[in-house]
């Protein structure tokens, strides 16, 4: 089942108050033209067939086709470099670990996957 450590559900409800916004938020996954594990999330509201997680006080909602890609995956919002602290999405379907920048694209953390 796919996770999300304390530290990134608190950003991510900090997010939502800022944005006036409930605290459901839509991550994805999927497979790029390159054959990489892309990733991306925002807030959104629950459609037909979602699957809906509850998890450290927020709502996650996964579409049917992300759910496979995403169901031992980690979400954790951690400081890759000092004062750059990013969402990174540990998972051990590819073997490293994708940061989620500000700007939607995905790049190796730098290991400390499990």
């Amino acid at each position: 089942m796919f996770r999300v450590t304390p530290l990134a559900a608190e950003h991510i409800r900090n997010a939502a108050d800022v944005q006036d916004e409930d605290s459901t938020l839509r991550v994805a996954a999927k497979i790029d033209d390159d054959g990489e594990l892309v990733y991306g999330m925002g807030f959104d509201e629950e459609r037909e067939n979602d699957v809906v997680i509850e998890c450290e006080g927020i709502t996650l909602l996964i579409s049917p086709r992300s759910n496979e890609l995403l169901e031992e995956a980690t979400l954790d919002f951690v400081e890759l470099h000092p004062g750059e602290f990013q969402f990174v999405f540990i998972n051990p379907k590819e073997g490293n670990c994708s940061a989620q920048s500000n700007q939607g694209g995905c790049g190796p953390c730098g290991g400390g996957c499990a």
